[in-house]
């Protein structure tokens, strides 16, 4: 099974290097459970209607090191519930890629995104060719393979679709 590809608008950038996660929804929020609640917190310190502008299949753009700290699941749970559907960015912070690869929601490293995008731009991210496209200003960058192990889990959704994939490879069923 291949990947499909992304596409949707740039709902956000992340212009700070280091960005940690839990400011989207607020440190003081995530302990929150509620998708929607999470979903109408995000951003809301910056732009207090940006749940309302967002659109299914919109991405996300980050810089260096985005997902540093000790990242929590509700700001991008939160973010998922509005309909985003991956992250692009110069590179990620190790436990945050895993954190959210295991839990099958896409991350595209692309060295020069911040320098090749605005927001709203559409984009598209074309994992056979390995390239992302700018629809809008016609640019095209490309984007780091993903390895096989990642590329496996974010085909079956997640980590549970993963093993459940393996575990039924090798019972040969």
């Amino acid at each position: 099974m291949a990947l499909e590809n992304l596409r949707g608008r740039v709902a956000w950038i992340f212009e700070d290097e280091d960005f940690d996660v839990d400011q989207i929804v607020g440190v003081k929020n995530i302990k929150i459970k509620d998708p929607a609640e999470l979903g109408r917190l995000c951003l809301a310190a910056e732009e207090p209607d940006f749940a309302r502008k967002v659109q299914p299949g919109d991405l996300l753009v980050g810089n260096h090191n985005f997902g540093y700290g000790h990242p929590h699941y509700p700001p991008m749970i939160g973010m998922r519930h509005l309909g985003v559907a991956g992250v692009v960015a110069e590179s990620f912070a190790p436990g945050y890629w895993r954190g959210e690869i295991a839990m099958g929601f896409p991350q595209v490293v692309c060295p020069g995104i911040l320098g090749a995008v605005s927001r709203w731009d559409e984009i598209e991210v074309d994992w056979a060719a390995g390239r992302l496209r700018n629809l809008t200003t016609g640019t095209e960058l490309p984007i780091e393979p993903l390895s096989e192990g990642d590329r496996q889990m974010l085909e079956a959704g997640g980590i549970v679709g993963y093993l459940h994939a393996r575990e039924r490879e090798e019972a040969g069923t």
